[in-house]
């Protein structure tokens, strides 16, 4: 998401940065190339309006045009006015109520409703509170078995499906008296359109009834400029607390993050960023304004190594490492944890400066690689990961066999990592007085 308008909002900050200083007309021209990118990349008009004019009002003066580096001071404004956009008080979640803490989950057909339920339930039982899922979904077959398989999945209570004929509010009801020893109860109500008067009626009896601290409007990035309409009807009928944006990973424009939320005043509490129970994020703006202008973000991408990093883990690596030892075994697991953080290509996407080669970095990096090398090592003996010199010919035949790979990769494979170990050898035998000598000496130059 948001691909596009970084690189139109990347070209023409290029052009900007291009000249030693910025007339008035400079800005005007600037102005005009955002407003035609945010509109091409969905952005609703009374939003592009306000947006400009902030800038405006910011970059028209004495501080730009006498800036030692104008470009860049306007590439801050624009990040700043971004951010304020997109800044709504109480982007976390408001749980600050006797328990339960009832939580309302609606939205349109096919926008991810149910799984963002359980998203949300393993993000917070993962915060240590006690869960209860229900599904208020009596219109859509299976809906209620598949909360409750995937409550079985992120290990939280959920009410069973109820029998056929049940009404929503009596599920509430139940609900209710089954989460009375729970910190959360999460309901996930059918999909409906914005515009079925009857399916609302039940959703604002259901949120009468049930009281939620919390009542989130899950939406499709995809849904692009018709997503406004629909977020104005749902807060219209049950007075929305938050947003929910999913498929944020797509190929959206965008327009309908920067939208939402600025005209129905309701702030975007988290972003669905993939297919799986831990892909998702906390909304934050800045980080969001960083991403769109191409600055990256290199919070996010530390909060997420760290969410998949096993500290003992790490600590008997480096030891390992100190000592030169480095196996298959440990080159595995390092590729097993850039697979978790959505691979490659996903990590490069966070670093400064590297989304405006985003649609190249994809061509090139193909993550299958990494997932063929786990799987050649993983159809190796511990001897041959312990020492992969004692794979002779017949040995690399039956390991190709077994990862469905070709005994080239397993060469390429075992070259790259005879490189790698020689390397954490020649460290682990540098002369460590010698080192202390260095650190001691800088020290002393440096006033250390």
């Amino acid at each position: 998401m948001f691909g596009d308008l970084t690189k139109n909002l990347s070209k023409i900050f290029d052009k900007l940065k291009s000249v030693g200083y910025i007339r008035e007309e400079d800005v005007d021209k600037a102005l005009r190339e955002i407003r035609v990118a945010l509109l091409e990349a969905d952005v609703a008009l009374p939003v592009v309006k306000d947006f400009v004019q902030m800038i405006r009002e910011q970059a028209v003066g004495e501080k730009v045009i006498n800036s030692v580096s104008p470009g860049q001071m306007i590439v801050k404004i624009v990040q700043d006015c971004l951010e304020k956009i997109l800044t709504l008080e109480n982007h976390s979640l408001n749980l600050s109520t006797a328990p339960p803490a009832v939580i309302l989950m609606a939205g349109l057909q096919g926008s991810g409703k149910t799984t963002t339920t359980a998203k949300i339930a393993h993000k917070l039982r993962a915060e240590g509170k006690k869960i209860c899922l229900a599904s208020l979904d009596v219109y859509r077959p299976a809906a209620q078995e598949q909360l409750f398989s995937l409550a079985k999945q992120v290990d939280v209570n959920c009410l069973p499906p109820a029998k056929a004929g049940t009404k929503p509010i009596d599920i509430v009801k139940s609900a209710l008296e089954e989460a009375k020893f729970h910190d959360v109860l999460l309901l996930d109500t059918a999909g409906r359109l914005h515009i079925d008067t009857e399916l609302m009626d039940e959703l604002k009896q259901i949120s009468n009834f049930a009281k939620p601290v919390e009542t989130l409007l899950v939406a499709d990035a995809i849904t692009g400029q018709d997503a406004i309409n629909v977020a104005q009807e749902f807060n219209k009928a049950i007075s929305l607390t938050g947003i929910v944006l999913t498929r944020i990973d797509s190929d959206a424009r965008g327009g309908a993050a920067l939208s939402m939320s600025y005209i129905t005043k309701c702030p975007i509490k988290f972003l669905g960023v993939g297919e799986k129970i831990s892909e998702l994020e906390e909304f934050y703006p800045g980080r969001i304004a960083s991403r769109i202008l191409d600055m990256g973000d290199i919070v996010s991408l530390v909060e997420k190594a760290s969410e998949i990093t096993d500290k003992e883990q790490n600590e008997k690596l480096a030891k390992k490492l100190e000592k030169g030892y480095f196996d298959l075994d440990m080159l595995a697991e390092q590729m097993r944890g850039m697979n978790k953080m959505g691979g490659m290509a996903a990590i490069m996407k966070m670093i400064p400066g590297v989304g405006k080669f985003a649609k190249n970095v994809n061509n090139k990096i193909d993550d299958s690689v990494i997932n063929k090398q786990i799987a050649i090592i993983n159809s190796m003996t511990k001897e041959e990961k312990r020492n992969p010199k004692v794979l002779n010919a017949s040995r690399k035949i039956r390991v190709a066999n077994g990862s469905g790979t070709k005994v080239q990769e397993i060469n390429k494979l075992v070259k790259q990592f005879l490189q790698m170990q020689k390397m954490f050898k020649k460290f682990s035998k540098m002369d460590k007085n010698a080192l202390m000598q260095e650190e001691n000496l800088n020290k002393f130059f440096h006033g250390g």
